[in-house]
């Protein structure tokens, strides 16, 4: 017990572990050392960023993707699924609304869908920053060229997000079809950083044949990479995917994750995921109550956000909509935070 406080207060002051300590403050958690660190994330988050959640509104613009990983929804071999495109007028609207609603920030989502080109997307990229050019556009497509970032770069996109899913080679294996590289994840990653976006990453917890060695690797490779944001969110177990009869993660784990993720990386922006929410009811505001500060709601049309279902029974009303921006201000009130649609740009890099 002793040797687990000790652990807690050097992660709280030198905001890092070695491989060792991370395992044994993962293996050794007890109810009052996962306070202390709760405690301290929201000091850090509060000392960095002050009360403000950042709100980013969601566009969910695709759900065709090429690839099959194993744990998603939207993959390639769901044959059961209803696929979707949101056209450029109905993504330029999106915006409108958001804009409307004070957003400040556009996440354009979808998965790896070929028809958006190099061409259309950029054309897409120009023209919200044209309508909205104090906007930020936040780009999360997976996996592209290192040409191909450039060309989103350069036509205005700001961030980007990538998950690695996880940072243990052979767990990656595990939950992608052999076509995908663990290989060429990370070099995404390091393309992205290098051609100069604001630059997330992020993994499941409780995946299928994670353990807590693979979560170590997880938590040493945030601190290494230093991304500007880090999304993290408990595996949920989609009916139509080979892991579809696999537990689901841990809320618990993965807000006392949110924690430690915060302590490693205090200027980090870190979001309460909806899978988080949609796994515990009250998981949002328990997010942010652990060190997060940002929220999505999603300004998807309600065809589309029906349809894209990364996992089974996904959040997609009430306060996950952006129909439900005045309940969602309420209930952060509530827990003393300030919801704000503003940029909220990192301050990883100061």
């Amino acid at each position: 017990m002793k040797k687990q406080w000790e652990l807690c207060e050097k992660l709280s002051e030198t905001h890092d572990l070695n491989e060792e300590e991370l395992l044994s403050l993962l293996t050794g958690r007890t109810p009052e050392t996962d306070e202390y660190l709760r405690e301290r994330a929201c000091e850090e988050c509060l000392a960095h960023y002050g009360d403000q959640v950042f709100l980013r509104g969601l566009i969910e613009f695709t759900n065709f993707c090429k690839n099959d990983c194993l744990y998603c929804g939207i993959r390639k071999g769901n044959s059961s699924i209803k696929r979707y495109r949101l056209t450029e007028g109905e993504i330029l609207s999106c915006g409108e609304y958001g804009y409307e609603l004070g957003f400040r920030t556009f996440v354009l989502q979808g998965g790896e869908d070929p028809y958006f080109s190099d061409d259309r997307l950029c054309r897409i990229v120009s023209s919200l920053k044209s309508r909205f050019p104090e906007c930020a556009v936040t780009l999360s497509v997976g996996e592209r060229t290192k040409e191909s970032y450039q060309k989103l770069f350069q036509a205005g996109a700001d961030r980007y997000l990538l998950r690695h899913e996880t940072a243990d080679c052979a767990h990656y294996r595990r939950l992608h079809p052999p076509e995908m590289s663990f290989e060429n994840r990370m070099e995404c990653l390091r393309n992205l950083r290098e051609i100069g976006f604001q630059t997330g990453c992020g993994f499941m917890v409780g995946s299928p044949f994670q353990t807590p060695e693979a979560l170590v690797k997880d938590l040493r490779f945030l601190k290494a990479f230093q991304p500007h944001m880090v999304g993290i969110g408990p595996f949920l177990p989609h009916k139509d995917t080979p892991f579809r009869d696999f537990p689901k993660g841990s809320g618990e784990l993965t807000v006392f994750l949110l924690s430690v993720i915060r302590l490693l990386l205090p200027r980090v922006l870190l979001p309460a995921t909806t899978a988080l929410a949609t796994l515990l009811p009250e998981g949002r505001e328990l997010g942010i109550l652990h060190g997060a500060n940002v929220v999505m709601p999603n300004l998807s049309p309600d065809d589309a956000k029906e349809n894209y279902t990364l996992y089974d029974h996904k959040l997609s009303s009430g306060q996950e909509a952006a129909q439900g921006l005045i309940e969602l201000k309420e209930s952060l009130q509530k827990i003393g935070r300030t919801a704000t649609g503003m940029r909220g740009d990192s301050l990883m890099d100061l």
